[in-house]
């Protein structure tokens, strides 16, 4: 795998996981979403208006059109199994933005993760 190629699968990680901690937060301002359908037009009315969800929603976009890009230049079965970087990524960010447990088993989940993408990336 080339740089550049590495390059494009970490973009495209990166801007999925982001968009899961943009959708996280904006569920936290909106608590516990229990969907009925006395709820349903304001539920999405206050999805549809919640800048974190507006965010998540324009990264997970931005993050397909690269990761088509990446696919166009890599192997699947090399590309996908990159997404793990995104665990990695969330887990952390999810740790250090909202306070989120990182346990010991957390923490050695995270080490083969990183040394599994390593090993993929090399091979």
């Amino acid at each position: 795998m080339t740089a550049s190629s590495f390059a494009m699968i970490l973009i495209g990680v990166l801007l999925n996981a982001v968009a899961q901690l943009l959708l996280k937060a904006g569920a936290n301002t909106l608590g516990v979403i229990t969907p009925t359908v006395a709820n349903a037009w304001p539920l999405a009315l206050s999805i549809a208006t919640n800048p974190h969800f507006l965010g998540g929603f324009a990264c997970y976009g931005i993050s397909v059109l690269v990761w088509i890009m990446a696919l166009s230049r890599v192997p699947v079965s090399m590309a996908y199994p990159m997404l793990s970087i995104g665990y990695v990524v969330n887990a952390l960010a999810a740790w250090y933005l909202f306070g989120e447990a990182l346990t010991s088993g957390r923490w050695l989940g995270i080490g083969f993760v990183i040394v599994g993408v390593y090993l993929l990336a090399r091979s």
